[in-house]
């Protein structure tokens, strides 16, 4: 018979981080212990107001929870979501404890490996973006926050402040079909690797039928396996976040589903600890495009963490998760 534990956290970010709907100064997670025995397995999860999503009715589905439940019936038992992800990556964390095999085993896959995680430039002036960018010129792969009409000035400022890292956007669904259609070539001309997420869900279909130079990712219209046919004629790329697929198992279902449609992969995450992003590690190996990034922009962070180097992210330590 299980037993669980569900905490409200808040940590406090290095600094302010802004994007299209609004800006944060703390990252508000709820934490899950799921305890069989002697053994504990955890997750953490980050309610995403956009989602309809807060920590209190996270908090509220999450204490409902049977004290048999699984990782398969919770598939059916909660919708696809934060408060998912909480409870079967403590259930994924748990059988690890009970087995002495690491996740990655119990899951079939191959041991995994370091990664090199994109760093996210908050929404700024373009005059605070390109000393943010300066300050980070360092690293391979920066995601510029865009989606207002004064872009253009900002992603000069970005690509001057870091000429040799790689550069992808992302507009949160702050632009139109005429908005990227106006940057294209500048995009092009700048060399952005990505556009992650241009136009709002709900305006999508204007995707159909257009060619951009540079691969579309969707994000806020891509949450499960469950409808990836009907963005092929849309997007290049998908962007899987735990949080929204509502936990590891349906993250590895997507990411199966997408690499058999043709997708790219990006896998992505909310600003959250450690703990949040370790499983996302899992999914995102062999990944096109990794954001796993934050920690990094936590000025506090759960110990032990994951230990980053610069934007190297190594496995775990088997005491964090799984």
């Amino acid at each position: 018979m299980l037993k669980f534990a569900i905490h409200a956290e808040t940590f406090k970010l290095a600094n302010a981080f802004t994007i299209f709907r609004g800006t944060k100064t703390h990252a508000s997670v709820v934490h899950i212990e799921a305890f069989d025995g002697d053994c504990t397995g955890q997750g953490e999860c980050v309610p995403y107001a956009r989602y309809g999503e807060s920590v209190e009715s996270v908090s509220e589905l999450l204490s409902g929870l049977p004290t048999d439940v699984t990782r398969e019936t919770l598939q059916a038992l909660l919708p696809a979501g934060a408060a998912r992800n909480a409870i079967d990556c403590a259930l994924w964390d748990l059988e690890a404890k009970q087995t002495g095999k690491p996740v990655w085993q119990l899951a079939g896959l191959s041991q995994p490996k370091k990664l090199t995680t994109a760093y996210t430039l908050s929404l700024e002036s373009a005059e605070e973006m390109h000393e943010n960018a300066k300050k980070n010129a360092f690293r391979p792969l920066l995601k510029l926050k865009l989606g207002t009409p004064e872009d253009l000035p900002r992603l000069q400022a970005v690509r001057d402040g870091a000429p040799g890292s790689q550069i992808m956007v992302d507009a949160n669904e702050g632009w139109s079909l005429d908005d990227l259609s106006a940057l294209q070539p500048h995009l092009e001309t700048l060399g952005i690797a990505l556009v992650e997420q241009p136009l709002p869900e709900a305006d999508d279909r204007d995707l159909i039928g257009n060619s951009f130079t540079m691969p579309i990712c969707a994000d806020e219209s891509s949450h499960t396996s469950v409808g990836l046919e009907k963005l092929r004629t849309k997007y290049d790329i998908v962007n899987i976040k735990l949080d929204k697929t509502g936990g590891l198992t349906e993250a590895l279902k997507m990411k199966a589903k997408a690499e058999e449609l043709g997708f790219g992969v990006f896998v992505g995450c909310m600003v959250g600890t450690s703990l949040g992003m370790v499983p996302a590690t899992l999914v995102a190996q062999g990944a096109s495009f990794v954001d796993l990034d934050g920690p990094l922009l936590l000025g506090e962070d759960r110990t032990p963490g994951i230990r980053y180097e610069g934007s190297t992210m190594y496995p775990p330590a088997a005491e964090l998760w799984g």
